[in-house]
């Protein structure tokens, strides 16, 4: 009986192995899989090196909150007077035995305060200049009415993206304008060229150009008599040929992503050598291009047996997918509409992923589409509004996964969601495979 059961399951595996080395060995030798490899990699490259010239460019820092202006004129900026208890608006009053500042140290003098978040957790602030501490009295240092003095009330739900950030007058509102932008960059790089530029563009392209004629011209060619005279069902056939097609198309996705890892992980902001939070991010994106092209690979696959003209249907659900994604993104994964998507799916993973990895984003984005400020008026009478550099490309491609669980189950139940998608393509394909005619 152990003897006849290795025998059926041998047969099996040679039968299986046959198929996907002969589906690689024609990958291999076809111009068309180098081009479109190639292809991609080199577009990643080019905006890899918009991204390398960015991390090396200084951004010009910016005084959010006017204190290292000079409004009565007398020497010292407003920030160090008020720090030493005179009037800023008075040349006559001023901290005769103090040597003034130069202004350049009244920027970026209040700097974010980076920190841990996690769900429901107040974040507190540090009020590095004393322009807070230095207030007349209690209420005006607790201008958020939390009960704690000079601090940074954060109610947040990282699930579904949602943030409000309180602060008190002066806590964190003149940050370092190319300290933050190099970190909003660096994070909205990785999130559009991974949600766009990998899970999209290559989880499209790749099986739009390696996986609709995978049985297609087979049929075309009538190569595909060799194969049906073997004693193979047509199901195992879909089956094998589409493991030879993960064979030549995931081993591109992991190796392309971690060059970009080790690059990004490298040139990216940073007190250590190497960036290894954004590992996670990486992964994340990598699980879900590799996930997405192989539903979109079965789903092409079977548009190619149903039509010999099958890559126009291909174009078409392509065309779908992209409005998926312009919906996922600019709604910031709030729309329940992506749910019927191959996309949305896709990009509930690296969503959750980035939860894990940066549980700041949150902060970091709100932070800057404020500019800092939060709302407190400069020295001129003015709102300090204006978003910092950065933070609207990252709160562009963030977003969150909205499903009312932890960032792991909803890993878990993407990853799920696609592998049943993926099954029922294989099982729709295979059944026209089966009732489809070969000339």
């Amino acid at each position: 009986m152990s003897s006849k059961m290795d025998t059926v399951w041998s047969k099996l595996d040679r039968k299986s192995t046959a198929i996907a080395e002969f589906t690689l060995r024609q990958y291999k030798t076809r111009l068309s899989t180098w081009v479109v490899m190639i292809a991609a990699t080199l577009a990643m490259m080019l905006m890899l090196l918009f991204y390398i010239e960015a991390m090396g460019s200084e951004i010009e820092p910016f005084d959010n909150d006017g204190d290292s202006f000079d409004n009565d004129g007398d020497g010292y900026p407003n920030g160090q007077e008020i720090k030493e208890g005179t009037d800023p608006n008075n040349p006559d009053d001023f901290p005769a035995d103090v040597d003034p500042d130069p202004p350049e140290k009244w920027i970026n003098e209040d700097d974010i305060n980076w920190g841990e978040l996690s769900d429901g957790e107040n974040y507190v602030g540090e009020d590095d200049d004393g322009d807070c501490q230095n207030k007349d009295t209690p209420s005006q240092r607790d201008s958020n009415d939390n009960g704690n003095e000079c601090d940074i009330s954060v109610r947040l739900d990282i699930q579904n993206g949602t943030f409000t950030i309180d602060a008190d007058g002066g806590v964190d509102e003149d940050p370092d304008e190319d300290k933050y932008g190099k970190e909003a960059g660096h994070r909205a790089f990785i999130l559009g060229i991974g949600k766009f530029g990998i899970i999209y563009l290559l989880g499209i392209f790749l099986p739009l150009f390696l996986a609709t004629g995978l049985i297609r011209e087979e049929m075309s060619d009538g190569t595909i008599h060799y194969i049906l005279a073997k004693p193979i069902a047509r199901g195992e056939i879909l089956l094998y040929r589409m493991l030879g097609y993960i064979g030549i198309t995931w081993p591109f996705i992991i190796a392309l992503c971690i060059i970009l890892c080790i690059i990004t992980g490298l040139t990216g902001p940073s007190e250590d050598l190497f960036r290894w939070e954004d590992i996670v991010v990486w992964m994340s994106i990598a699980w879900a291009a590799m996930l997405v092209s192989l539903v979109y690979g079965t789903i092409f696959c079977g548009f190619g047996i149903i039509w010999k003209n099958g890559v126009i249907l291909a174009i078409l659900f392509a065309a779908w997918e992209l409005g998926m994604a312009f919906v996922t993104i600019l709604s910031g994964g709030s729309s329940s509409i992506r749910y019927v998507s191959v996309i949305g799916w896709g990009m509930i993973i690296v969503d959750a992923g980035v939860a894990i990895a940066w549980p700041d984003n949150w902060y970091l984005i709100e932070v800057g589409l404020w500019g800092g400020g939060h709302g407190d008026e400069n020295w001129l009478g003015e709102m300090s509004y204006l978003a910092l550099p950065g933070a609207e490309p990252l709160s562009a491609f963030s977003g969150g996964h909205n499903l009312g669980v932890s960032n792991w189950l909803a890993l878990v139940i993407s990853t799920l969601v696609l592998t049943i998608q993926g099954i029922a393509s294989w099982f729709i394909g295979q059944s026209v495979f089966k009732g489809k005619e070969v000339d």
